[in-house]
């Protein structure tokens, strides 16, 4: 007689199961969400954390970093706070719980917890594919965030920042946000700890854009140095829409972000670029792939790293040419400033092509500073610190500027060039 022996939990893993027994009468939802969740989770249990045997996660072995995670915190509270950008119209989350406010009209605004409760998010709580183990953790745990649709050819006139902040436990968060034909906006998706107990943070965008809208879309992600951040930021874009996708991490002991993009509609753009400001002992990873699938569609990434200390990075990017794709422009390039004998960074840049009438290139490099400009400086009566922290400041600084936008500039430069004075 053959005895299959179960598959043993690691103490990260039966602590997310034990974690979902504990909540499941206590999570929003009815039936068909409950149903959802119990399917997202069976598949979690089934699958485990990925190991470096997964192909997608093979440079984040999750079942080997992710070794703890804290409890869920009943009533724990946290504060909102000031804006990146002054005057932007915050839309707060604090610990997992989306607070309630209006917008102005031609913006619908609804609870995502509502959403849970009525049955409206459960069939959108599904995986991408059975290593999608982001929407596997959130779909099983998400509480709450917000459901927002922009109508047709609105334009606000200042920044939207959805902030989810935390102090301790576990916050699950998604944002399904829809823009209307023609519309422009600026949205900040923003996540920072203020506390100093560790946090276990998943958040799930899910975005599209109609036909001719023109979105620029931040995310900036600044945890802890012990919380664990899972992000992933999906996108469909209509004919003749245009994303501006800018990431930048500047904090966690552990990240993975990912960055799903469908471009759908003839005519539309993608522009992505990435900052990842790594110290420490932290592992960064950002996970990247666009589908180019119908003709005459463009897109554009650029990902900067400052890597210092112990950490280490990741960058997975892969470009994918469906056959009717032709007339695709598409370029993808990963710079690195290593900056520590200690540091790691892996890249792997990918293209993947079924279209003969394309232009599409990628690359990447990892260096140190430039020694002849920091001499440039030193010689100039700069002291070497100084110099080096202007280097490496005017290399991810040069991204930002790209948004054109000068309030946004100026703050997201702020933030940071305060991050450089603290590491460099």
């Amino acid at each position: 007689m053959n005895i299959q022996a179960g598959i043993k939990l690691t103490v990260a893993e039966a602590a997310l199961v034990d974690a979902y027994n504990e909540q499941i009468g206590d999570l929003p939802g009815d039936g068909a969400t409950i149903a959802a969740r119990d399917m997202l989770l069976s598949e979690f249990k089934s699958a485990g954390l990925p190991t470096r045997r997964v192909e997608a996660w093979h440079y984040t072995d999750l079942k080997s970093l992710l070794r703890a995670v804290p409890a869920f915190e009943q009533g724990a509270t946290a504060n909102r706070v000031d804006p990146i950008v002054p005057g932007s119209i915050v839309l707060s989350v604090t610990n997992g719980q989306a607070n309630e406010r209006s917008l102005q009209g031609g913006i619908s605004l609804k609870s995502y917890s509502d959403a849970l409760q009525d049955g409206t998010a459960a069939e959108r709580l599904v995986e991408r594919d059975r290593d999608d183990t982001i929407a596997q953790i959130n779909g099983s745990f998400v509480r709450d965030g917000f459901v927002i649709d922009f109508a047709d050819g609105i334009e606000p006139e200042a920044p939207i920042e959805i902030q989810s902040v935390h102090n301790c436990g576990q916050v699950n968060t998604r944002f399904p946000v829809r823009f209307g034909k023609g519309a422009k906006a600026t949205v900040i998706e923003r996540h920072l700890a203020v506390g100093d107990e560790a946090s276990f943070v998943t958040s799930v965008s899910d975005v599209k854009l109609e036909d001719g809208a023109e979105i620029t879309w931040i995310i900036f992600q600044s945890q802890g140095v012990a919380d664990a951040h899972l992000g992933q930021f999906k996108a469909a874009l209509g004919t003749n829409a245009k994303l501006r996708l800018y990431v930048i991490n500047a904090g966690g002991k552990l990240v993975r972000q990912e960055i799903h993009v469908t471009v759908a509609g003839e005519g539309s753009d993608l522009t992505l670029r990435g900052i990842n400001l790594l110290g420490g002992e932290s592992h960064t990873d950002v996970t990247f792939t666009v589908g180019h699938n119908v003709p005459h569609t463009t897109s554009s990434e650029v990902i900067r790293n400052v890597i210092f200390d112990r950490a280490k990075g990741v960058f997975q990017g892969q470009i994918r040419v469906a056959p009717d794709a032709q007339k695709t422009d598409a370029k993808m390039s990963c710079n690195t400033l290593l900056l520590s004998d200690e540091a790691e960074f892996s890249a792997k840049p990918e293209l993947e092509i079924f279209a003969d009438d394309v232009q599409c290139g990628h690359g990447a490099t990892v260096i140190d500073i430039n020694h002849t400009q920091l001499f440039y400086l030193m010689a100039r009566g700069i002291p070497e610190n100084k110099a080096r922290a202007m280097l490496v400041n005017a290399f991810v600084a040069e991204i930002v500027e790209e948004l054109e936008d000068e309030p946004l500039v100026e703050a997201l430069e702020g933030v940071i060039s305060e991050w450089l004075e603290k590491h460099a």
